[in-house]
């Protein structure tokens, strides 16, 4: 159950589509999801702070320390942002 849900929800994003929309978040196509493209994806997401979201997310999902969320740690960052139930808009 997501955290928090806004009264006009048509909708909840799945796993798979929270991938979809990091993936494409992947502008330069190098497999890794830097804090720029991170930041990004949760403003089309309708966060109200990304830049902080990012923090948060990579303190959670950024598993060998690098900066960046690679393919391997993508699950992690999906599993992180399902709980705050963004809403499809």
């Amino acid at each position: 159950m997501p955290l928090y849900v806004p009264k006009n929800v048509t909708g909840t994003y799945t796993e798979d589509q929270l991938k979809a929309l990091f993936k494409e978040h992947d502008v330069n196509g190098d497999g890794l999801l830097s804090k720029e493209e991170i930041k990004k994806a949760f403003q089309k997401l309708g966060s109200r702070l990304p830049g902080w979201r990012v923090n948060r997310a990579l303190h959670h999902a950024d598993i060998n320390g690098d900066g960046n969320i690679g393919l391997d740690e993508l699950d992690e960052l999906v599993k992180y942002v399902i709980k705050f139930g963004y809403s499809i808009q």
